[in-house]
């Protein structure tokens, strides 16, 4: 494993990843939401609003809770859980929602425009602009405006504005390139409040910095509960990347504690095989690319463009990864493994069962792989980020039967 150096770089490089590629106008819209945030980051006044906002609003910190039946169930490894399910709106992302939000206002914008997959982000986002009094435009594919109506519900009551994007696989990407082609022409009035650790610099280490309060409390919160040791084992669900980059950031310079991303295989049964359009697992069989302002890895069809992607949960069905990722499973500080469409779905269900906690469909992939490595590590600890709560998912979920 190569020596893990400081990044990003001034020009938002991950080793070879990363960096910002834009059209000038944009650009220059861009680099004033860099100044701001350098300028800010480390602002006592800023840090302060942001940690009361984390402890009397989210309910920070989220909880560590040990899954004792699921780990009875399968013997060898104790599995663990970083709540994040009971963060404020269910998931991990208002952690980066109300850091963007609280940017935004110290900009003096008015209104938060962003892109949605399983409507977690967009939940988040428009929370974060009723608790600041901004307004709130999110851009979401069909196909997922339908498979996750409960979340497009909580939008419209937080006083949302729903963009349904109709154009190509109506999902993900397509939302993102919608949410784009909206903030050019508001740029001046609007922050695009990217949702995971992709998109141009500064939004990969943004974003990474605003959920690294994940690792941060997790890292504590296991030595507490297990006389100062570490977990062995940590592993989180990747699709753009933030939960598992906020998680995988409280221990990163830990040698001895192995990181795991769990990539969407789809409708794939073995991760030794690339059908495109079956999967979104773009480490595993990726190439690099450039897609939405950044340079990552990229999943493309016989053309080189972009391909088209698929997961059962739609808040991993990308394209690409966030650049960091792509650094780290170069140098080969993280494994990235995966876990397909069966296999979620049965974790979703054994945990409900066996621990009465109903996880997101893509976290279910973090606990599915957690599952599947814990007969081989007796004596050994497991921690998984459970980055979101499946309400959202029920009614989808329950139509597979």
């Amino acid at each position: 494993m190569k020596k893990l150096t400081n990044t990003p770089d001034e020009q938002g490089k991950f080793g070879q990843y990363g960096g910002s590629f834009l059209s000038p106008e944009l650009q220059r819209e861009i680099d004033k939401v860099n100044d701001c945030y350098q300028r800010i980051k480390n602002d006592a006044e800023f840090i302060a609003e942001l940690k009361y906002i984390r402890k009397y609003y989210q309910g920070r910190p989220t909880p560590i809770t040990f899954a004792r039946n699921l780990s009875a169930k399968y013997g060898g490894a104790a599995i663990y859980l970083k709540r994040e399910d009971l963060n404020h709106t269910g998931a991990h992302k208002l952690n980066h929602c109300m850091g963007e939000a609280l940017l935004a206002k110290k900009m003096g914008k008015k209104k938060l425009i962003a892109e949605t997959g399983a409507g977690q982000h967009g939940v988040a986002l428009a929370t974060a602009a009723a608790y600041f009094g901004m307004e709130c435009e999110i851009h979401m594919g069909e196909v997922d405006v339908k498979k996750e109506s409960p979340n497009v519900a909580r939008m419209k009551v937080l006083g949302a504005k729903i963009v349904v994007v109709h154009e190509g696989a109506k999902t993900l990407k397509e939302a993102v390139d919608s949410a784009f082609a909206a903030y050019v022409k508001e740029a001046d009035t609007a922050l695009y409040a990217i949702g995971s650790v992709v998109g141009p610099h500064p939004f990969p280490v943004m974003v990474r910095d605003f959920q690294s309060i994940v690792g941060r409390e997790a890292r504590e919160q296991f030595m507490e509960i297990s006389d100062g040791r570490l977990p062995d084992h940590v592993v989180a669900c990747v699709g753009g990347g933030s939960n598992a980059m906020g998680i995988f950031h409280g221990f990163l310079g830990d040698e001895n504690v192995q990181l795991y991303g769990v990539e969407p295989l789809g409708r794939l049964k073995t991760a030794d095989k690339n059908i495109v359009g079956e999967h979104a697992a773009s480490v595993a069989f990726g190439k690099k690319g450039i897609l939405h302002g950044f340079e990552s890895l990229l999943l493309t069809d016989g053309n080189g463009d972009p391909a088209p992607v698929y997961s059962i949960a739609s808040g991993l069905d990308y394209p690409s990864v966030g650049p960091e990722h792509a650094l780290l499973h170069e140098i080969g500080r993280v494994n990235y493994i995966g876990a397909n469409d069966d296999e979620a779905v049965a974790a979703f269900y054994e945990l409900s069962k066996l621990e009465g906690i109903i996880p997101a469909l893509e976290s279910a992939h973090a606990v599915a792989a957690a599952t599947r490595m814990a007969a081989n590590l007796p004596g050994q600890t497991i921690l998984v980020n459970l980055s979101g709560r499946g309400d959202k998912d029920m009614d989808f979920v329950m139509s597979l039967k």
